[in-house]
């Protein structure tokens, strides 16, 4: 299988199954409250992350996947909270936990990436420096050349040519793939066990994005780090992840090895995001698009939530919503279509 860029799939990483998960995350719900009530935006997500391992989740705009990110983060903006779940960082509970504890995780062992550098950035301020006051949140007792000859070492290692020279740098100086790139840097200055990275590739030119997915990939190998990849860019998920978690309205549609997605997709949406991501070899003169829209979490339809827009939708894809299904031992989707005689309930749906 080959990536819409041309790259191929990689190999799944070797990861020990006996080892306690990074993280793992069960039934998070996170809500937002309104006059018109309560709705989840977040609703339901498991999943489990370990070290060395790269988790992509896809999904279009508005179906969760930022928020989950956030919701990770502690940072879900009000009035959103987290209503129930547990979200679990190399044995600690980090639903609940007081916010100068968090500080402790936030952007020292887990770090993130966002979806805009130039917004994300400060103009005002030289890159240099705003690495600087990274370091500096979470290691007051460091001397200034120390922290100075730090924030240098973090440009160059995300290959910045001339990183001392850059270090005075203001944001508008940059092009957008050295912006990202300082991101990248502010992100793994403090060595963090878990990178969240939200697009990290957006808005960058095919070369550009190729260079910062190589850059996340060796550093990678070199730290042993997890990372979490959220992006709607299948390429992309293809030349990066081990696993695949696909997101729809809040939910978890499907998950499985990035091969099994690539190769033997399950849920209709998913069918329906690999029917509209171009390849190299296709001759198709346009590609195939996902009928209507993604709905609101204020009015989410009955049953199946892709129900509406789904080329198989049946009766009983309007009446119920379907329990997520293990296929063989790695591969879930929540679909009624599932087939029969591969499919068992999941073990969280068991009674």
């Amino acid at each position: 299988m080959t990536a819409c860029n041309g790259s191929s799939i990689p190999r799944r990483a070797v990861i020990d199954s006996a080892m306690p998960s990074l993280l793992q995350i069960s039934g998070l719900r996170t809500v937002f409250d309104t006059d018109a009530g309560s709705f989840a935006a977040v609703d339901g997500v498991s999943l489990q992350l370990q070290r060395g391992q790269t988790l992509g989740i896809v999904g279009e705009s508005g179906c969760g996947k930022s928020l989950l990110s956030l919701s990770i983060m502690g940072l879900v903006p009000r009035p959103g909270r987290i209503a129930s779940g547990s979200i679990q960082f190399d044995g600690t509970e980090l639903t609940g936990l007081p916010p100068a504890r968090m500080r402790q995780f936030r952007g020292n062992r887990i770090a993130m990436i966002f979806q805009e550098p130039m917004t994300s950035l400060n103009p005002v301020y030289t890159v240099g420096r705003q690495i600087v006051e990274a370091i500096r949140a979470h290691d007051r007792a460091a001397s200034h050349a120390d922290v100075r000859r730090r924030a240098i070492d973090a440009l160059d290692r995300v290959r910045i040519p001339a990183a001392s020279r850059r270090f005075h740098d203001y944001p508008h100086q940059m092009s957008g793939g050295m912006r990202q790139r300082v991101m990248i840097a502010m992100a793994l200055v403090t060595s963090p066990d878990l990178l969240i990275a939200d697009e990290p590739t957006t808005a960058l030119d095919v070369t550009v994005q190729a260079q910062v997915l190589d850059l996340l990939r060796d550093i990678q190998a070199d730290t042993g780090m997890a990372i979490l990849l959220i992006t709607h860019d299948l390429g992309v998920v293809a030349g990066m992840a081990d696993d695949v978690l696909v997101m729809y309205a809040g939910r978890v549609v499907e998950q499985a090895p990035v091969t099994s997605i690539f190769s033997s997709p399950q849920h209709p949406y998913t069918l329906g995001l690999l029917g509209s991501m171009p390849r190299l070899e296709d001759s198709r003169d346009r590609l195939l698009a996902i009928d209507g829209m993604l709905p609101p979490p204020q009015s989410l339809p009955q049953g199946c939530r892709f129900h509406p827009r789904c080329v198989f939708m049946t009766d009983e894809c309007q009446r119920a919503d379907p329990p997520p299904r293990t296929l063989g031992s790695q591969h879930l989707a929540a679909c009624w279509h599932v087939p029969v005689e591969t499919a068992s309930p999941s073990a969280g749906d068991r009674p």
